[in-house]
């Protein structure tokens, strides 16, 4: 059983919240061995302690639970959390190697010993090693009582692998744009990413044909000076192209046209990169807060006995419209790029530089173990609501489609009222129609 080490609680607007810390076996097929710790916040409203629980599995991989700023606030948790705890505790998870859990960056890694014991290390920060830490902490916080669990995005993922490794401990799920493909190698995950990226650039574009030009002028200062922006990290072309994350967010557009609409001024009448657009863009493109991002991002998909080799680097070779020297050569607009984790980001961002030979082995490893089991789904008993987002534009709507036919019982929402970030933006509106939806009221 997990060590349970409660801090006081606290108040803050709405909401009482208690901090806990968790330790768990860094690999669950040795429990005896190393451990770690798992942090976790319990959000509620004031006088509800006995509520049953909820668990929040975020998104990512590598970053840590939102911070609850009051149950009703704008903050990053967003509306949703006010509602459920009217009827739940919540808990907020910090998954392992995350935020406050024990942490995975180019401080602690390299104590691991050298780049191979650094990858094995790295396996153990899956969906399947992460559901197994919610199974011990269920079982401390809640006994015998199974709970619910809501999943955003890649948290999304490790709700499928819960069904899948510990159904026993589970009331209901709710999945949000979070619906993996059960098969599919990071390739096919990336051949029909690249086709959404293009259409989301279409759309962009169309909204602000402005931005063509100076977009395109800002990628050929890049292809003409080197840049090292406040942090240390080199802007090149293509980690300007990567500023096209935020797309896929419900004010994504707006964001980057912003942030794009004063990157060049002149100085002594010489175009220079401001300081201003520099700072963000190296707030926006470091993996300083989350380099299991960067890490594990591809192996998040691998199964099956084959390497994922860098395959979004791969993949985007047949996908020519990418190539920032073809923008800048010529008069097609620079296409932004979105989840995609690339070789050379261990090379310009100095977050990462450090852990780059670790990357690779990960990249050329072939162990890796199933992380959802077909059979097991496809006899499912447990309540299941899950929102698929027809506009996604970092989890394919088919791939997530495949997978609702194939779980036993799942109930789907395809919608494109919202982007990825639903959750978030709809303020209550997705986990309550969710919610009803797992528990058959609508």
């Amino acid at each position: 059983m997990p060590e349970l080490l409660p801090f006081p609680a606290f108040r803050i607007p709405g909401l009482v919240v208690a901090e806990r810390t968790f330790s768990v076996p860094l690999d669950h097929a040795a429990p005896g061995g190393e451990r770690i710790e798992v942090f976790a916040r319990e959000v509620r409203a004031p006088g509800g302690e006995r509520r049953p629980w909820l668990v929040f599995l975020q998104g990512g991989p590598g970053f840590g639970s939102p911070r609850p700023t009051g149950s009703f606030g704008s903050g990053s948790v967003g509306g949703w959390v006010g509602r459920a705890v009217q009827d739940f505790r919540v808990l907020l998870l910090d998954q392992r190697g995350t935020a406050r859990s024990t942490p995975v960056n180019r401080q602690t890694l390299p104590t691991r010993g050298d780049a191979s014991r650094q990858a094995d290390y790295l396996t153990h920060f899956r969906a399947d090693s992460i559901v197994r830490d919610c199974e011990l902490i269920r079982r401390e916080v809640a006994g015998d009582e199974p709970w619910t669990v809501l999943g955003q995005s890649f948290g999304g993922f490790c709700a499928t692998a819960y069904l899948s490794i510990a159904p026993e401990g589970l009331r209901r799920v709710l999945i949000c744009g979070g619906l993996p493909s059960l098969d599919a190698h990071a390739d096919d995950v990336y051949r029909a990413a690249y086709p959404r990226m293009i259409r989301k650039n279409a759309a962009y574009y169309a909204r602000y044909p402005q931005d063509v030009e100076h977009v395109r002028q800002i990628a050929a200062y890049l292809a003409t000076h080197d840049v090292t922006l406040p942090g240390g990290m080199l802007l090149t072309p293509e980690a300007f192209q990567s500023l096209g994350l935020m797309l896929g967010m419900s004010d994504g557009f707006e964001r980057l046209h912003y942030r794009l609409e004063g990157a060049l001024l002149t100085v002594g009448g010489e175009r220079a990169l401001a300081d201003a657009f520099q700072e963000e863009a190296q707030h926006t493109l470091s993996f300083a807060g989350h380099p299991i991002y960067a890490l594990l991002h591809e192996p998040c998909y691998a199964q099956g006995g084959k390497p994922t080799a860098w395959s979004a680097e791969r993949v985007r070779a047949e996908f020519p419209e990418f190539s920032p020297a073809r923008a800048t050569s010529g008069d097609a607009p620079l296409l932004f790029t979105g989840e995609t984790i690339h070789p050379w980001f261990f090379r310009t961002d100095p977050a990462l530089r450090p852990l780059r030979e670790a990357a690779d082995l990960l990249a050329e490893r072939t162990e890796w173990p199933a992380l959802y089991d077909a059979d097991v789904l496809a006899e499912n008993r447990v309540p299941v609501a899950a929102a698929v987002y027809a506009e996604d534009l970092y989890v394919d709507a088919e791939h997530s489609s495949r997978t609702a036919d194939h779980i036993r019982g799942l109930r789907r929402w395809i919608t494109n009222e919202y982007e990825h970030d639903g959750l978030r933006s709809s303020g209550d509106a997705v986990f309550e129609r969710l919610w009803r939806m797992a528990d058959g009221e609508l």
